[in-house]
């Protein structure tokens, strides 16, 4: 639908175009046509086309998974908190949660090359530490390396946060909306 819609305007376009052309010389005429036909192509990039679904990270194989419907669409190898098995219960405790939860938030200023916020701590993990009585921490990501130039020397390296490379993060950061759903498991 959006494919026939993109050629009616395109055929508009040539047309108006087609009265300007005869008014001008060959050079502009050629100018204007690889213009035209550039703008009409619907190139775009492969990001806006692949509208992401779910995000699903599985913490023993360190693989996060981009969804498109029931399609795994890519797969980044991912760092974890400091201390990965188990799910989070405290701050601190360097693991990265289980569970599910959604992008609650997108970060451009953060200590991180881009960052996505995840949901954690919900009601559940809440109620839980409050249990114990201590925080289940929080601001648990989805970010890059760090912007201060530390460059981490081991995989699971994080304070719980999920971490990738910055040329992931900003692929991510373009693909995935906040409210997209995100499942960590074991």
């Amino acid at each position: 639908m959006q494919t026939i819609k993109n050629l009616t305007e395109c055929r508009v376009v040539l047309l108006s175009w087609r009265v300007l052309m005869s008014k001008m010389k060959l050079g502009g005429i050629f100018l204007v046509c690889v213009m035209l036909i550039a703008s009409c192509t619907g190139n775009q990039p492969a990001y806006k086309s692949q509208r992401v679904t779910k995000l699903e990270v599985d913490k023993s194989d360190r693989e996060l998974r981009v969804y498109n419907g029931p399609d795994v669409i890519r797969t980044f190898d991912i760092g974890l908190g400091f201390s990965p098995q188990g799910h989070k219960k405290k701050e601190g405790d360097g693991k990265t949660p289980n569970g599910r939860y959604y992008i609650d938030r997108k970060n451009p200023y953060s200590s991180f090359h881009l960052s996505l916020g995840i949901s954690y701590p919900d009601a559940n993990d809440k109620r839980k530490a409050g249990e114990k009585g201590y925080s289940p921490g929080g601001d648990i990501m989805i970010h890059g390396l760090p912007n201060n130039g530390d460059n981490p020397s081991r995989r699971d390296w994080t304070r719980g946060c999920i971490a990738v490379t910055n040329a992931e993060i900003e692929y991510l950061y373009k693909v995935v909306d906040v409210g997209t759903p995100i499942i960590i498991y074991e």
